[in-house]
């Protein structure tokens, strides 16, 4: 598939810019009652006293993007004392030496814990998101510098150009082949690309925003026209591919995307409105992924989690419907489809997807 630009990219980044530089509503009395009960039943069964979000489906592992999102929560919940916690634990245990980024995994009892130093940079967008948010409601300058160095980091260590097409790379090792770029197109989170464009002021936020809702139109394999988890990017002429090397499926990575283009505002997305006809087609027994080339799909059903998403894709679009109110429960099988859920809450209400 190639990689073919379409429409006038100086517009583009223009209005992206404008809908991303445009900082989140306050939520009201009633949702911060919410958000603070939602992460107080999150916190006691999946953030460790010292506060380490402990991956209860992954061995008890804890990545980057985890404490992110918990960091995240805290903001929204108004905990501040939790978010200094999880601040605290990350930059601790996570802090690369050398720049503001952190590595991706942390494995309790492992020696040492932390056996790769590389990055996940989703992981780091979303600490440096957090960090801007309780800048932004706590008057914490070292939070906001703390946010704005990862996000110049970012910029400098993991930004790419193949052609014309400005890339995210997933972390700053392993993704560069000779003849092609993987990318996680999951790791676009575009609501942090907007809270970073107001902290670090550059063109490339615009530029990643736009080349990263063009490979979102353009990479659509399979009957039902889905991102895959992996990507590669040839350098030669940008054509487009299910990453070699990773299962060719839809799954727990690409199944954020509709997450991230809702939160944003980015409601009229083919990647989002086709996720939202996958698993309204499969809506009895939807299947935890489906393989883009063979379109075999999972012999076990999407946990809550991605049927959270599932919901804030159906609800998303306007004139859908409304957004289910929808919070883990203690019946919530593990962190991930727990964390879902309350991150679909957050986008529903940013981007004020309600009843």
């Amino acid at each position: 598939m190639p990689l073919v630009q379409t429409g006038s990219p100086r517009l583009r980044r223009r209005s992206l810019i404008a809908l991303l530089a445009a900082a989140p509503g306050g939520a009201d009395g009633a949702e911060t009652d919410a958000a603070r009960a939602a992460w107080a039943a999150f916190q006691a069964r999946f953030v460790a006293p010292e506060g380490r979000v402990v991956d209860t489906g992954n061995g008890g592992v804890s990545h980057s993007e985890g404490q992110g999102w918990g960091m995240l929560l805290a903001v929204r919940a108004e905990d501040r004392r939790a978010f200094e916690r999880l601040l605290a634990w990350t930059r601790r245990h996570l802090r690369r030496p050398g720049d503001n980024l952190h590595a991706w995994r942390y494995r309790p009892g492992g020696v040492p814990p932390v056996e790769d130093p590389n990055n996940a940079t989703d992981g780091d967008l979303c600490i440096a998101w957090a960090l801007l948010e309780a800048a932004h409601r706590w008057g914490r300058e070292e939070h906001a510098a703390l946010g704005a160095g990862i996000g110049r980091d970012l910029l400098r260590l993991v930004v790419r150009r193949v052609g014309p097409t400005c890339l995210l790379l997933p972390g700053v090792q392993g993704f560069e082949r000779p003849e092609h770029v993987v990318v996680n197109l999951s790791y676009y989170v575009f609501p942090a690309f907007g809270a970073l464009a107001r902290a670090v002021p550059d063109p490339a936020w615009a530029r990643l925003a736009a080349d990263g809702l063009m490979l979102l139109r353009l990479a659509r394999f399979g009957p039902w026209d889905l991102p895959p988890d992996w990507l590669q990017v040839a350098r030669r002429d940008g054509a487009l591919a299910p990453a070699v090397g990773w299962p060719p499926r839809f799954s727990y990575d690409a199944v954020r995307v509709p997450l991230w283009l809702a939160w944003a505002g980015l409601r009229e997305e083919p990647a989002l409105r086709q996720a939202h006809r996958f698993w309204s087609a499969t809506r009895q027994h939807p299947p935890a992924w489906v393989d883009l080339q063979t379109n075999a799909v999972a012999h076990y059903p999407a946990p809550p989690g991605i049927m959270a998403l599932a919901r804030l894709a159906a609800a998303a679009p306007p004139g859908t419907g409304p957004f289910p109110e929808s919070r883990p429960s203690p019946e919530a099988p593990d962190y991930y489809s727990a964390v879902l859920t309350l991150l679909a809450q957050c986008a529903a209400q940013d981007a004020k997807i309600f009843r």
